[in-house]
């Protein structure tokens, strides 16, 4: 701020009068603050002078505007020749303030070789005139005095309100008025500084009007929630005459609510750990973009942490798509070849897997060979819960008419969230082709999940929610058969889904449950943790956010999204499937409140597969890989491991098999344990096993990101 020591004891403080304290309480008293600040610091006006320009600007008066746009133009490095009509500078001002302090303020002109004119006479018209083309540009204010020679001299001209450029080439006026009329210090000295902007660009020749529209007064977009604000009164002088006293002064500051949004970091934990506003986070993220060569590690770990759940959006004032930029942000990496496959890579293989020959299936409904409507549990329902496939299925056969068919497989929305544009389209143009083969039916969806993918992405389909057509169809399984309290956990991708909210609150009271809501529910629901592949990326992250979303209520919950369910449930938390509900028999342990481990989902939707096409197709058995029959005796400690590393019954089994049949791998001679690695896909598993007689005992398991050098002697391998 040039002249702070005027500036801030004149301040007419029109910020006081928007103040969001004002709304409910007494705004925050800025002008004191000003006034405390400067009668108790010191101000050290050093100012760095740019190279000197071969151009001279002359400045009419000393009013407050006049003397800004001379001192930010001498600044720039132009030769500044100041005129006053009167024997000392800043008369305007002598009034409003004792004379020491603007003679204080003001000096900093003459330190930096101001040319001051006084006593001029301004009184012809031809003067301005001459000054004009003596003088490589003018700047006036109407705040020095002038306004009758300016009005003289301009007639009819006009002044651009924002540029402050007249109709006459290289004058410039501005003042320091404000709409009503009347002098504002901080408007003369706003326009002071856009005049000297103007001025800059006019003798550079270069546009006067690019990107100035936030110069002056603006209409801002930050938000700032007025709910948590506890109304206050200023704090009182004692002395009003000598302003506050420090304490006083400290104790009116902290009343100031240092306005900002944080709408959204209130809430997204992952905005919390990273310690960044959204447009940090842009920021970092499109600087990154613009690096060819580097690791990109701290973008990559950003990018990934994000559960591209949408409630940033939700929250924002201004809906601001944080997880659309992280998505765009892995995107980027992948294209670059430069995102690691430790990040998602997992959940690639389980989606492969998912859509395999010995997982998915799309058949029309047994005896029939026409299909009015498909059933799609998708790929988390088929591994958590396979009897729940086959119950649900068996009752929209019972109750739907036309033929009901079954597509079992995955939507592809792990390749979506990773970036993987090309397997996402290769695995929903596999659900379409499957459509498509059963005669385009609708689909019925039970994961909220695929039914938001599928209905952005497969347009051509009637897509509708299972919750819904349960709702449809009248009573429902178990109708009336209990008395419980559940809170509903809605699912982050069923945000905006009313309708299937609805359908799944009114079948749970036709349960004879009794519905209660979290603090953050429905269009405000937060995620568990899995959602963006997040549990993959940033293992911790996405254990707090389950945890923090499973400690809001001591109540049990429900959920109708099968991951949602495994997530929070790994917590600790009592949590169930809706499907619990609706079709399992109560008894004294329901219901069931394990998770469901990474091996146990893949082997259940090999053994779904299988047991719906012996069952209702009457098909035959599937192939049984060789491997598979490998025995394994693992303890507890060593499956929890095998889930935090997220390595599988069968890649354990694929590891022994390969060992086996290549006679790789080594012995070690104290413990007499085996140890061997394989490299199915990219990542190298390792296994430290003992052969027993009922099969192999495993003591141990790893896996690694790397290529593994090594021949199949048993010798030891090169890491590369």
């Amino acid at each position: 701020m040039p002249f702070p020591g005027i500036v801030a004891r004149i301040c007419d403080h029109p910020c006081q009068e928007v103040c969001k304290l004002a709304e409910d309480g007494d705004a925050i008293a800025i002008q004191e603050l000003e006034r405390a600040v400067v009668e108790r610091g010191t101000v050290i006006q050093r100012q760095l002078l740019l190279p000197p320009k071969d151009r001279r600007v002359a400045i009419v008066g000393s009013g407050l505007s006049s003397l800004t746009s001379a001192l930010e133009l001498r600044i720039k490095g132009y030769e500044i020749f100041l005129f006053e009509t009167g024997s000392r500078l800043a008369e305007p001002l002598r009034g409003l303030l004792p004379d020491p302090i603007i003679d204080t303020e003001i000096g900093i002109l003459e330190t930096l070789d101001v040319t001051i004119i006084l006593n001029q006479t301004m009184e012809d018209n031809a003067w301005l005139k001459t000054l004009s083309t003596e003088f490589d540009a003018v700047y006036t204010g109407m705040d020095s005095g002038t306004e009758s020679l300016l009005g003289s001299v301009l007639g009819a001209s006009t002044i651009d309100p924002l540029t402050l450029e007249t109709s006459l080439s290289g004058l410039f006026v501005g003042g320091g008025l404000k709409p009503d009329g009347c002098f504002s210090p901080i408007v003369a000295v706003s326009e002071g500084r856009r005049g000297a902007i103007s001025i800059d660009r006019y003798l550079q020749k270069v546009s006067i009007m690019a990107g100035r529209e936030h110069e002056g007064p603006y209409e801002t977009r930050l938000y700032t929630n007025p709910a948590h604000i506890v109304p206050l009164r200023t704090i009182p002088m004692i002395d009003s005459k000598s302003g506050y006293s420090d304490e006083e002064a400290r104790a009116e500051a902290a009343r100031c609510l240092q306005c900002e949004c944080m709408e959204c970091v209130k809430q997204c934990l992952f905005l919390q750990r990273f310690k960044a506003y959204p447009k940090q986070c842009v920021r970092q993220i499109s600087n990154d973009a613009t690096i060819v060569m580097g690791s990109h590690g701290p973008t990559r770990k950003l990018v990934n942490s994000c559960s591209l759940c949408d409630l940033c959006t939700v929250l924002c004032p201004n809906d601001f798509p944080m997880g659309k930029v992280c998505l765009e942000g892995r995107r980027s990496l992948v294209e670059k070849g430069k995102m690691p496959p430790s990040a998602h890579d997992f959940a690639l293989e389980d989606m492969a897997s998912a859509n395999s020959s010995r997982s998915a299936l799309a058949f029309h409904e047994p005896g029939k060979d026409l299909s009015r409507f498909v059933f799609f549990p998708g790929c988390q329902l088929s591994g958590m819960h396979p009897d729940h496939v086959f119950s649900v299925y068996a009752h929209l056969r019972s109750r739907l008419t036309g033929g009901t068919g079954l597509i079992v497989r995955c939507c592809g929305v792990p390749a979506k969230w990773a970036a993987r544009d090309d397997l996402f389209r290769q695995a929903i143009g596999e659900v379409e082709k499957d459509w498509d083969v059963l005669g385009r039916p609708i689909m019925i969806v039970s994961c909220p999940t695929c039914y938001r993918t599928l209905q952005e992405h497969l347009p051509r389909a009637e897509i509708v929610s299972l919750w819904e057509t349960l709702v449809d169809m009248g009573p429902a399984p178990n109708q009336g058969r209990f008395d419980q309290t559940l809170v509903v956990h809605d699912p982050c991708t069923a945000r905006h889904e009313t309708g299937m909210q609805d359908a799944v609150r009114s079948l749970l009271t036709r349960l004879g449950c009794t519905v209660e809501e979290l603090p953050l529910t429905r269009t405000t629901t937060e995620c568990c943790g899995y959602g963006g592949l997040v549990s993959i990326a940033n293992p911790p992250l996405a254990k707090e956010t389950a945890q923090r979303r499973a400690r809001l209520s001591d109540t049990d919950y429900v959920t109708y999204c099968a991951m949602c369910r495994n997530v929070l449930a790994a917590t600790g938390k009592r949590v169930t499937h809706i499907l619990d509900w609706l079709f399992l028999d109560p008894g004294p342990v329901f219901p069931p409140l394990r998770p469901c481990g990474l091996s146990e989902r893949r082997e259940n939707r090999y053994h779904l597969r299988e047991k719906l096409v012996r069952t209702l197709w009457k098909g035959g058995n599937q192939t049984v890989e060789p491997y598979e029959n490998i025995i394994l005796q693992i303890a507890d400690e060593a499956l929890e491991r095998m889930e935090e590393r997220r390595i599988l019954q069968e890649d354990v089994q694929k590891v022994i098999y390969h060992a086996m049949e290549t006679n790789s791998g080594f012995v070690d001679a104290h413990s007499g344990h085996s140890l061997a690695s394989f490299k199915p896909t990219h990542v190298t598993y390792w296994v430290e096993y003992g052969i027993e007689d009922d099969g192999f005992r495993i003591y141990n398991t790893y896996s690694h990101r790397m290529e593994i050098m090594g021949d199949a002697g048993g010798h030891a391998p090169n890491e590369t």
